[in-house]
C-alpha cells in the first residue's frame, strides 16, 4: 500500500508475526468469546500493523478498538484505516491535521459472479469495465474502490454508504480511479463538506486487488 498513498501517511503491512500478536484489553473485549479464529487473526494482524504504523509516525502505539459496526476507532488526532484479505492485512494512519481521511482495500484478484457486479456495479460502470484493457479482472477493482471510498466516507459522514450511491471511473494507464458520490447522499449528508468526488489509486498482481485514497483537510 505505500506506493498508492501519500508521504504524510503512515503504512505497515502485515508480516508472519502480526497475525498472532498480542491484543490490548481494550481490542480483546471487542471480539468477544465466541470470535472464530479467522476473525480473531485478522483482528489481531490489522492492530498490530496499526501501532506499527503509528510507531512510524513518532507517535505511542496505543490500542485501536472496534465500534459497534466493526470500524476502528482511532485516537482523536489520527485517522486510520485497516483491510485484510486471505493471507494480507495492512493498516494506514495518518495526523488529523494533514489529512481529513484515508481508505484502503485489499481483495482477491478473480472474477466476480453476474450476480456480485451487479450488486456492486452500476450498468455504466460494468459496460465501461468491458472495454478496458484484457487480463484485469476490472470488476473487482471497481469493488475494491468502492470499499475504499465508503473508508472515506463513513468516518467523515458516519452514515452507510451503498454501492451504487458511487460511480467509480478507472484510469487503467494512471493506476487511478475517480469516485463520484449520489447527490442524494450529498445532499442528505448533516455534515458540513461532504465529499462529493474522492480519486485514489489502485494497482493489480496475479493474486491481489489494492486500492487506496485520501481526502485533503479543509
Amino acid at each position: 500500500m505505500r506506493d498508492l498513498l501519500p508521504p504524510a501517511v503512515a503504512v505497515a503491512v502485515a508480516d508472519p508475526g502480526d497475525w498472532a500478536g498480542q491484543l490490548h484489553a481494550a481490542e480483546a473485549a471487542c471480539l468477544g468469546d465466541r470470535a472464530v479464529s479467522s476473525r480473531r487473526r485478522d483482528f489481531t494482524a490489522g492492530r498490530s500493523c496499526a501501532r506499527r504504523a503509528m510507531a512510524a509516525l513518532g507517535l505511542p502505539p496505543v490500542a485501536v478498538p472496534a465500534a459497534a459496526d466493526r470500524s476502528p476507532v482511532w485516537p482523536s488526532e489520527l485517522v486510520g484505516t485497516i483491510t485484510h484479505t486471505r493471507g494480507y492485512c495492512a493498516a494506514a494512519v495518518a495526523r488529523r491535521a494533514e489529512i481529513r481521511s484515508v481508505g484502503m482495500d485489499a481483495e482477491q484478484h478473480k472474477e466476480l459472479s453476474p450476480g456480485v457486479r451487479r450488486l456492486i456495479c452500476l450498468p455504466e460502470e460494468e459496460d465501461r469495465c468491458g472495454r478496458l484493457p484484457p487480463g484485469v479482472f476490472w470488476p473487482a477493482v471497481v469493488f475494491s474502490a468502492k470499499e475504499t471510498v465508503y473508508k472515506n466516507w463513513h468516518p467523515i459522514v458516519g452514515t452507510w454508504l451503498d454501492f451504487h450511491d458511487a460511480l467509480v471511473d478507472l484510469d487503467p494507464d494512471a493506476g487511478t480511479f475517480t469516485a463520484r458520490i449520489a447527490p442524494a447522499r450529498i445532499d442528505a449528508a448533516s455534515v458540513a463538506h461532504p465529499p462529493a468526488t474522492v480519486i485514489g489509486r489502485f494497482a493489480v498482481d496475479a493474486d491481489l486487488v489494492r486500492t487506496a485514497a485520501t481526502l485533503p483537510p479543509l
